[in-house]
């Protein structure tokens, strides 16, 4: 079983909504992103997005864009990525770990040959945003051949049939990009979120997570009370920005990742703040 499908079963018993961080590899440098790996599942993640770097992030905003740029100039290629997957699962072998990037870094490299190496070094499962349910049929084949899962982009203004082609090919969960625009550039819709989350529940039974525009704990104590997961992404990396060592990227990931958790499981004992639709 997919170390995804594990993860959500054992969340789902204990009541508890998914905390997933998103970090950069090779941001603030290259030997820092395994300790930071650990530091963020020691504060309390229970799933990890690891950035693979690229010149065209077109999804991402600034802190992201600079994050990459900050990455590819201490050499941080695929190689080197898939390397800092192998380094974690020697001291962890439970959590689960999706890669997400661009197509262009795949294509160069083979589709075939990536899905095989990235499931050799314990990846669970491949976010790639401008990889479409549409176009996705290869990529879904290779991956799947070997374990590994697609997760898919939903938008507001994903049209129904793209959520249902969406539905039929996405695997581990399914993510909900919570506003119009790029990571980290707009402020959460905490009203229209309830109903957006409800859309997507209805043509799948995968756990939903919600990201885009979450930085603050409050905010993410309100999306965890009617989401299955919370991705946090720009407000992390633009904290790790700021350190100059693996000793100070590791505390501000547990310090702030910590408040994020402790406000999570604070909302989900206390019942939901939005109304659903």
């Amino acid at each position: 079983m997919n170390r995804i499908d594990q993860r959500f079963r054992q969340l789902a018993r204990r009541g508890r909504t998914a905390l997933v961080p998103y970090i950069t590899a090779g941001h603030p440098h290259p030997d820092v992103t395994v300790d930071v790996l650990h530091g963020a599942v020691e504060a309390g993640a229970d799933l990890l997005e690891l950035g693979m770097p690229f010149s065209d992030v077109m999804a991402d905003g600034p802190v992201i864009q600079n994050a990459c740029a900050h990455a590819l100039r201490h050499g941080t290629d695929l190689d080197r990525v898939l390397d800092m997957v192998r380094q974690f699962r020697e001291r962890d072998a439970e959590t689960p770990l999706i890669l997400m990037g661009y197509t262009n870094p795949i294509e160069r490299r083979g589709v075939e040959r990536f899905a095989g190496e990235a499931a050799a070094a314990g990846v669970d499962a491949l976010l790639v945003v401008d990889c479409p349910a549409d176009e996705a049929e290869e990529l879904k084949a290779e991956l799947q051949r070997r374990g590994l899962y697609q997760i898919f982009l939903v938008a507001p203004t994903t049209t129904d049939h793209r959520l249902q082609r969406m539905a039929k090919l996405a695997g581990g969960f399914v993510y909900y990009v919570s506003i119009k625009g790029v990571t980290g550039a707009a402020s959460l819709d905490l009203a229209s979120l309830a109903p957006a989350v409800k859309r997507v529940r209805s043509v799948t039974e995968l756990p939903v997570a919600v990201g885009f525009g979450i930085r603050e704990p409050e905010q993410a104590a309100a999306v965890a009370r009617v989401s299955d997961a919370v991705v946090i992404g720009s407000a992390l990396v633009d904290r790790l920005d700021r350190c100059t060592n693996a000793e100070e990227s590791v505390a501000a990931t547990r310090a702030y990742l910590g408040q994020i958790r402790a406000a999570m499981d604070a909302a989900t004992e206390t019942g939901p703040a939005v109304a659903e639709a």
